[in-house]
């Protein structure tokens, strides 16, 4: 059986966790273990929310203390301490999810000669000095050039953050960069018939201001009123997000964070799906790589979307959901309203878009398109 080493040095994603960031671990996980091999997770913060098929996983972890610039040497230092228990372990592959200041995956591969996968979701550098505090932007800077030479393969999710990557190492490096999107586990999310009375139009994520959700809540209030809104998920827009929907009386439930597990649950019944990301002063700012779209159309759900980034790659308009505009609530009322309205739509784009989800998007697929051509 194949030893697999999975790291995740970053303190502000934990493996068991709500976020996409731990779902996105947890389903790469689950991908390799599909592949009948032995993983364990190294890291440094686990969480609460172990799901069930995911409890017999062996954890290994270095916590991460301290503020400011004491933070950053106190992740190194983590990534240093869980690279050292990786090689006296041993492990016949290694893959880490790429965060600042870890230098991890390059220790390992040196030592063991075994195959390295780098995946990285953003540009880390920049968000960190855009949204937060880095103290010391060229060790990162060394961090990230260090794991990429190191790595048999480097993933990212997008096009724009690969080439992120690409402008910040030598050139030789650059071939094995690799844009792989993200996924979706379509054992776990299943079609289910709509909930009877008024449609339910559902939005999954975290409350951050690049979701979009307020321009959702303001359709919701602009259209027919013929739909309500669930929103599912919890973070630092909530209170304003449901004052708004207070202040305009729209019919938005807010059900707060909630376990991977439970989001089947709550996406079963719905009739449809809304993903409104916001407009961003450029192109390179919609790097992201849609988990919640995956998840909806493996649900079965006709997506609303904005049209940006990799969205309109995922959604075909007219055949698995509709596309408008970014940041028009108008727009977004108008299409929902179109969907709500024409119930026979809805089922083929309900079909439509779990066979694509299928056929393309689950997370066996992604770790096939990962590790293609690599002998792991």
């Amino acid at each position: 059986m194949k030893r697999v080493a999975y790291l995740c040095v970053d303190p502000g994603v934990p493996v068991f966790g709500t976020k996409g960031a731990s779902v996105h671990v947890q389903e790469i996980v689950r991908a390799w273990r599909g592949r009948e091999a032995e993983v364990t997770l190294y890291c440094t913060r686990i969480g609460t929310d172990i799901p069930v098929d995911l409890a017999d996983v062996r954890v290994v972890t270095e916590p991460v203390r301290g503020k400011g610039p004491e933070r950053e040497r106190a992740q190194a230092a983590a990534a240093e301490s869980l690279a050292r228990k990786i090689i006296v372990d041993g492990a016949d592959v290694v893959y880490e999810r790429y965060s600042l200041f870890s230098d991890a995956l390059a220790r390992v591969t040196s030592q063991l000669g075994i195959p390295g996968f780098l995946e990285v979701n953003a540009p880390l550098i920049d968000e960190q000095r855009i949204h937060r505090t880095l103290h010391d932007e060229s060790a990162a800077l060394r961090f990230l050039q260090a794991q990429v030479a190191a790595a048999t393969r480097t993933v990212c999710v997008s096009d724009p953050v690969a080439g992120w990557v690409r402008e910040r190492v030598d050139q030789e490096h650059h071939a094995r960069v690799r844009t792989v999107a993200n996924g979706v586990n379509v054992s776990r999310i299943r079609p289910a018939a709509e909930a009877s009375g008024k449609p339910v139009v559902a939005f999954v994520g975290t409350l951050k201001p690049w979701h979009g959700v307020e321009q959702l809540i303001e359709a919701q209030a602009l259209g027919t009123r013929q739909w309500s809104v669930r929103v599912v998920g919890d973070g630092p827009q909530g209170d304003k997000l449901r004052s708004l929907a207070s202040s305009l009386g729209a019919d938005v439930e807010f059900t707060g964070a909630v376990a991977p597990e439970s989001v089947p649950g709550l996406l079963a019944g719905c009739a449809l799906a809304a993903a409104p990301y916001p407009r961003t002063p450029d192109d390179d700012g919609q790097y992201f790589s849609p988990l919640k779209i995956y998840e909806y159309c493996a649900a079965g759900l006709p997506v609303v979307a904005s049209r940006v980034g990799q969205v309109p790659g995922i959604i075909d308009d007219g055949v698995t959901g509709l596309l408008v505009e970014p940041s028009n609530s108008r727009a977004l009322a108008r299409s929902i309203d179109e969907l709500v309205a024409a119930p026979l739509a809805r089922a083929a784009m309900s079909s439509a878009a779990r066979r694509q989800a299928l056929e393309n998007h689950s997370w066996d697929i992604v770790l096939d398109r990962i590790t293609a051509e690599v002998v792991a």
